[in-house]
């Protein structure tokens, strides 16, 4: 064998390893892309998986700014006169607000596993707060934690106003039943909230309430016992969606005041309790929500009670574009005590009018 065969033989023999090497050569697979969020459309829009769970989350919330002159103001959205601070002012009053939300739901072998909370933000006319108002866990028709008493959120806020009437934070111990015919009920066990409305005993507020739902509307009652004045106070109400453009309600309350009547406040305009938040024995609310286009609806509430106290709220709601609606409201609030001293509010009791109206720009999300 020469030189010239022995170098074509190893050059072969090179070439045939290299091949053979290039062919056993690993190929690296491009990644996969990654799901991220995996949405959840059991319990509605905007949930998502939990990476790794099986429990359902939402976030939302809203940002709102408040702009509002004269006697009647808004500091919560329950209150026809601005009392926040024990004091009506004629002036400017702005407010910004950052709401936080969250809700959760996964199924168990109980039931519907579900939480709900509310972190609010406030900067008031130079000063900041914050609350924490909704704060509960329900397993299928059990709910704990802090909510808005049954006494109000089972029956309906009166009216799509911005001060709407009524202020009923507090802990609770529910139990919803729903037949799944149009027929559900709640019974509450209640804590109160506030200097007089907060139970003193081991005794708890209770409350109770039916309701019928159709495609028409639907017929409401409530009924609570108040553990610390041993007062009742009920409620009950009728909705009727008129058109796909109208909806109408009327509500009418009745309360027991034995106990409540206090010679320092003037009656019947001092005779509140945590439940019978008007004046004297019974009150009657109405009110309308008209959808004039896609975007603009215009809503009206109207009150009176045995006190002789009248309210008005209207305003006309404007979608700017989707998630930032503005919102423009007139309120009046009229009392005719004929009686001397003061309120419950500490305000003089006498005829008096408050006037008032409100811009409000919310951007919900």
């Amino acid at each position: 064998m020469n030189i010239k065969s022995l170098l074509l033989g190893s050059a072969a023999a090179l070439a045939a390893v290299t091949g053979a090497r290039a062919a056993d050569a690993v190929v690296v697979a491009e990644p996969e892309p990654a799901e991220y969020v995996k949405i959840c459309d059991v319990y509605g829009a905007g949930y998502f998986y939990i990476p790794g769970t099986e429990i359902c989350l939402r976030i939302g919330g809203y940002v709102r700014w408040d702009a509002s002159a004269g006697q009647v103001g808004s500091f919560d959205g329950r209150r026809a006169v601005d009392h926040e601070d024990g004091s009506i002012n004629d002036t400017w009053h702005k407010k910004a607000r950052l709401s936080l939300r969250t809700w959760t739901g996964q199924e168990t072998e109980l039931g519907t596993l579900k939480t709900y909370t509310e972190t609010r933000f406030n900067y008031s006319d130079g000063s900041n707060s914050s609350s924490l108002n909704f704060a509960w866990i329900q397993l299928g028709g059990l709910r704990v934690g802090k909510d808005e008493s049954a006494f109000d959120t089972f029956i309906g806020y009166a009216g799509n106003v911005i001060n709407d009437t009524g202020d009923f934070a507090t802990n609770v111990v529910q139990y919803y039943f729903d037949a799944g015919n149009g027929f559900s009920a709640v019974v509450s066990l209640e804590e109160g909230s506030g200097t007089v409305g907060t139970i003193d005993s081991y005794v708890p507020h209770v409350v109770g309430g039916v309701k019928y739902t159709q495609g028409w509307g639907a017929i409401t009652g409530v009924v609570a016992y108040d553990s610390n004045y041993e007062e009742v106070a009920g409620k009950v109400r009728l909705d009727v969606k008129a058109s796909d453009a109208l909806s109408l309600f009327i509500m009418a309350g009745y309360g027991t005041n034995d106990n409540l009547n206090d010679p320092t406040y003037a009656i019947p305009a001092g005779d509140r309790s945590f439940y019978k938040q008007w004046g004297g024995n019974w009150a009657v609310w109405g009110g309308a929500t008209y959808i004039l286009n896609e975007k603009t609806a215009f809503n009206l509430q109207v009150s009176y009670d045995e006190a002789k106290e009248f309210g008005l709220a209207a305003n006309v709601a404007y979608k700017i574009v989707p998630g930032l609606t503005i919102t423009a409201e007139v309120d009046w609030a009229h009392n005719d005590h004929d009686s001397n001293g003061y309120d419950w509010t500490g305000i003089p009791a006498g005829k008096s009018n408050a006037v008032g109206g409100i811009l409000r720009f919310q951007r919900s999300f």
